[in-house]
């Protein structure tokens, strides 16, 4: 039953969040938009719509899926384990959250997989859909990614669903081009990624582009060692994109952010 009523209910959270965010861009704006908002906006949810429906087409089996068939089979860590249920659910976050982080890092870290990611970096802006910007074959790669590290760790069906929730809703989140007050924002990078954190991820400078790659738990990067408080000039001045992509009609449109992949830098 859970599976079952999974797309209703990702559905109804991911616009319950995309909404409320661009709600909140609006009234409590972080920087001004330097790309016509309706260009940007227009192009990037078009793609996001194109990669739910190449998923359906090219993977049609679901995170939440996979997870109760490797449970079926008594595949994977946690299905091995004599665990608590709630100890299993939470340990298979915190370990999916990791997987994530460590994905991430070899998107930027390994050539043919940063031409995939570099469709994300490329918008010039950012804000609520830049956390849906991907592009096609980047989306492909980490679904497989995740259905596999999902076997291994034989993560439980709840955790999963909580996961992509959570996946989903961050990344709306600290994409988001939102004011938060400054001693919110200190407080709540101690636990989870702020935008304001994110946001070094996504300058030009490769120092602080290879930086800040969490998602979710902000731990991470402080752990291993990849974390980065503040930008060299500043939020309010600093610089967001790719530098050899400054043309915002290039970088905007959604037949150039399917070619970018294919690009000579």
């Amino acid at each position: 039953m859970l599976v079952e009523q999974e797309n209703y209910l990702r559905v109804g959270l991911f616009l319950t969040v995309l909404i409320g965010m661009a709600y909140w861009e609006v009234y409590a704006p972080r920087r001004k938009p330097t790309v016509a908002k309706w260009l940007r906006w227009q192009n990037n949810l078009t793609l996001t719509f194109i990669n739910s429906i190449l998923l359906k087409i090219l993977l049609p089996v679901t995170a939440t899926g996979i997870a109760a068939y490797a449970a079926s089979n008594q595949w994977g860590l946690f299905n091995q384990l004599v665990w608590p249920a709630w100890l299993a659910i939470i340990m298979s976050i915190v370990l999916l959250d990791l997987a994530v982080y460590g994905q991430h890092v070899a998107l930027h870290a390994f050539a043919p997989l940063w031409r995939l990611h570099r469709a994300h970096h490329a918008d010039l802006d950012l804000d609520v859909t830049t956390g849906l910007r991907f592009h096609p074959l980047e989306i492909l790669f980490s679904m497989l990614f995740k259905l596999v590290v999902i076997v291994l760790i034989g993560a439980p069906v709840m955790s999963v669903l909580v996961f992509e929730i959570i996946l989903n809703a961050m990344a709306m989140f600290n994409h988001g081009n939102i004011n938060l007050p400054r001693k919110l924002d200190y407080f709540l990078r101690y636990i989870i990624v702020t935008p304001d954190m994110h946001c070094v991820h996504h300058s030009t400078l490769p120092t602080e582009m290879n930086r800040n790659f969490g998602f979710n738990l902000a731990v991470w990067d402080r752990l291993f060692a990849t974390y980065r408080d503040q930008p060299q000039a500043g939020h309010d001045q600093m610089v967001i994109g790719l530098p050899q992509w400054r043309n915002p009609q290039f970088c905007s449109r959604l037949v150039n952010i399917l070619r970018m992949p294919l690009g000579k830098y």
